[in-house]
């Protein structure tokens, strides 16, 4: 899933903000600020406060350049360009996100405002360790999680290097290199075994390293905040909340993927064109690796669906099956779980044979099924 402010605009710049409902007083705009260009898939949503709950005041678009007064601290947002809790002012009541952001120089906090940390450190670089991918078949995956139950997000060819911020413990691999429990998370929040990897020593994962086991829910825990929204979803749309939770739980390694635990993106659901829907509140661009029915893998990039809960991305996911006329078939089982999620399956949703056991082998481990409620 690129999504700047205040400046004494041209009359063709005054028309487009007075457009887009960002309005800036004439004598604010010749107050002194720094130039910006905002850097979002399209549009970027300004906001009265410096939070995502803040009500919605107008938008700036991608490339445009605006003028910003000067930055406070709010809530936490992971941008295009940087994950950040500066929000930098336009004027009184309007306010964009500094992860979204590229500044001609250096900004200065607003008066008044209480800093949460000391005044913007200088940025510090990650620091990684780089692997070396060792396997004799087509390719190592990548996945959502430390198991080989977790969604697929990428592959590796052997010989390819990766950066690796820290590691988990996991699922047991018997790999090319070595037998191992040891998973390896990569800079873009995926997860490797370490039993393809030749690498340095890496540090535990913490809650500070970025998303992972250790900052999600327990297994129980994920479920109980997954039904209100799976239940919904199947109110609107008709989806069994036995098979939302399911796929949830294997599409986002339960919760600890980056769409998911940053995002709250459950399903891999993208942007259309920079278009996000009624139920989702943006888009996040993505690095990523796709590979080609040859085996040839090359980097890219993809923007996905970024929600304000995790029951809107369930709910959009009762959404995005129901408008694909492709698994209109399976709305005649909406009674019928198993049958559901095969009639999905077969109609394409997914590639992997063995995906309806492992959405199915999850309902019945969990007793999924409770929670069918047809009342």
């Amino acid at each position: 899933m690129l999504f700047t402010a205040r400046r004494l605009l041209t009359a063709p710049l005054l028309l487009a903000a007075l457009g887009a409902g960002l309005i800036v007083a004439p004598a604010a705009a010749q107050a002194a600020g720094v130039s910006v260009t905002i850097r979002v898939s399209s549009t970027l949503k300004v906001r009265s406060g410096p939070a995502l709950s803040a009500k919605v005041v107008g938008t700036v678009r991608n490339k445009q350049r605006v003028t910003v007064a000067c930055f406070v601290t709010g809530q936490r947002v992971r941008g295009s360009l940087r994950t950040t809790t500066s929000w930098d002012r336009l004027g009184a009541g309007r306010y964009i996100s500094h992860g979204y952001v590229q500044p001609s120089r250096a900004l200065t906090r607003c008066a008044g405002s209480s800093p949460a940390v000391a005044t913007r450190p200088a940025p510090v670089a990650a620091r990684y360790v780089v692997g070396t991918v060792k396997t004799t078949g087509d390719v190592v995956n990548l996945r959502a999680g430390a198991a080989t139950t977790t969604a697929l997000t990428g592959t590796l060819a052997s010989g390819s290097k990766v950066d690796l911020s820290c590691a988990v413990t996991g699922q047991l691999v018997s790999g090319t290199v070595r037998a191992t429990t040891q998973w390896d998370r990569t800079a873009t929040g995926s997860y490797i075994s370490h039993a393809y990897l030749y690498s340095g020593p890496l540090p535990a994962c913490t809650a500070a390293a970025g998303p992972g086991p250790s900052a999600t829910l327990t297994t129980a825990q994920f479920i109980a905040a997954s039904v209100p929204g799976a239940q919904r979803g199947w109110r609107e749309y008709g989806v069994p909340p036995s098979v939302t939770i399911a796929q949830a739980v294997l599409e986002s390694g339960w919760g600890r993927s980056s769409l998911a635990s940053v995002d709250r993106n459950y399903f891999g659901i993208k942007c259309q064109n920079g278009s996000f829907g009624r139920l989702a509140d943006g888009c996040h661009v993505y690095r990523t690796n796709e590979c080609t029915k040859a085996g040839v893998c090359f980097a890219t990039s993809a923007s996905f669906r970024t929600y304000p809960s995790q029951s809107h991305s369930f709910r959009d996911h009762g959404s995005f099956l129901r408008v694909n006329s492709r698994y209109a078939g399976a709305f005649a089982y909406a009674e019928d779980a198993n049958r559901f999620i095969w009639t999905v399956w077969k109609a394409g949703y997914a590639t992997d044979p063995n995906y309806y056991t492992k959405v199915t082998g999850i309902m019945a481990a969990h007793d999924l099924y409770r929670y069918d409620t047809w009342n």
